[in-house]
């Protein structure tokens, strides 16, 4: 619509213009956004590792490389830590109320991000972690053997299950690229 100079309806959306921009002005903050001026954030993985002996590990591994960025402008910029690109499959799981896992090797290189309910993991070494929502696992155990001796014998990959009595809903994110032997926190 084309408003001439003079005419009432120019008048009120001028003013209506004029109302919207005071508002922006007095709404956005001056200045640098609040995350251009913040560090960069500091996250943690667990990580699920297989070292050359053919022993499953978990270590806790930081993730460094974020970069202040928009994912889709004209959205603000947020904090992101690219991960390698390649072909994945996502899968939203519900382990029923007193789920038990079993000993065994994830099936896949693959991202396990609890959603709601608690589960573990226990890997070959003895080391146990519990997880929930806010937690992220990187489940990389293939190329595992089973131990000759000691309290893990015969048992290869890792234990897993349900904390308490109700059901772990879980994003699994499953990447179609090879597994690494000996290289914990490999991904930065």
């Amino acid at each position: 619509m084309i408003l001439r100079h003079g005419t009432k309806r120019r008048g009120l959306w001028g003013r209506a213009a004029i109302g919207c921009m005071m508002l922006m002005v007095a709404v956005l903050p001056a200045g640098p956004s609040r995350a251009a001026t913040e560090q960069a954030p500091r996250l943690t993985y667990h990580h699920m590792w297989t070292d050359d002996r053919g022993v499953s590990h978990l270590a806790t591994c930081p993730l460094t490389q974020f970069v202040l960025k928009s994912m889709s402008p004209p959205a603000g910029p947020q904090w992101q830590d690219r991960q390698p690109d390649g072909r994945a499959t996502v899968l939203m799981t519900v382990q029923p109320p007193h789920w038990d896992g079993a000993w065994h090797e994830d099936p896949k290189v693959q991202w396990i991000v609890p959603l709601r309910g608690r589960w573990f993991v226990q890997a070959m070494d003895g080391t146990r972690v519990e997880m929930g929502p806010g937690d992220v696992l990187l489940g990389e155990d293939q190329n595992t053997r089973p131990l000759s001796t000691g309290p893990m014998r015969g048992r290869k990959g890792h234990l897993g299950g349900n904390v308490g009595d109700g059901a772990v809903d879980l994003m699994v994110v499953q990447m179609d690229i090879a597994p690494t032997v000996g290289q914990p926190c490999h991904f930065r």
